[in-house]
Parts: structure tokens; C-alpha cells; sequence
């Protein structure tokens, strides 16, 4: 039996690099418990417990365009819309239950909670 452990996404908008290149394709691993036990642990995250996303993502985050390395800092300067796209995509994958998203149908533009499964 063969365990999918990378997914790939596409953000929204896309990190911006120095150079003005926009990294938009990348690829999310399934989170492991060290991940989560040492970001919780991390001081950064002590200091700051906002800190924690950029830093989970930091980490199960192992491709973003043709960056060398994605790191806590990469997330954490990507457009707020990139950062909830991922967040909710680590909480499908690595959830056991599943998210309600609010969605509006691309034709009549009516308003309604979806109930998204997890990816994992």
C-alpha cells in the first residue's frame, strides 16, 4: 500500500520574490508530530504565538516555484490570501474532520457554506 504524503497546490496570488518573480505552484507534505511538537516549542512561537502558522508551513511546505528553500520567513511575507490558502489546505490535510468554507456559485452569485472534506 502506497501513502500519498505530497500534494500539490497553486496559490491565489503568489510569492513575490526579490527579483519580482512570482512563485505560484508548489507542493505541501503531510505534517508529521515532530513538526508540530517543535514549532509549539520553538521560541519564536513562545515570544509569539502568531508565529506558529508561518512556522508549521515553514516546514511541510517543500516546493514553491523555483525557490531554493522555502522557509518561516517565505510564508510569512506571502499576500494574506496565499497564507489562508495554505492553512486551509494543512487543516485538510492533516485533519481528521472536515471545514465548512463559505463558496458563491460562479453563475446565479448565491452565497453557501460548503463542507470540504479532508485531502489526506
Amino acid at each position: 500500500m502506497t501513502v500519498q504524503t505530497e500534494f500539490e497546490f497553486t496559490l491565489p496570488k503568489g510569492f513575490i520574490d526579490e527579483n519580482g518573480q512570482v512563485h505560484q505552484h508548489g507542493r505541501m507534505r503531510l505534517a508529521r508530530a515532530i513538526d508540530e511538537m517543535e514549532a509549539i516549542e520553538h521560541p519564536g512561537v513562545k515570544a509569539k504565538q502568531s508565529y506558529l502558522p508561518a512556522l508549521l508551513l515553514g516546514r511541510v511546505v517543500v516546493q514553491l516555484g523555483t525557490l531554493e528553500k522555502v522557509t518561516p520567513k517565505t510564508i510569512a511575507n506571502l499576500f494574506a490570501v496565499d497564507m489562508v490558502y495554505l492553512q486551509d489546505m494543512y487543516l485538510r490535510l492533516n485533519g481528521t474532520e472536515s471545514v465548512m468554507v463559505g463558496a458563491i456559485c460562479p453563475h446565479c452569485h448565491n452565497q453557501f457554506q460548503l463542507q470540504v472534506a479532508p485531502l489526506g
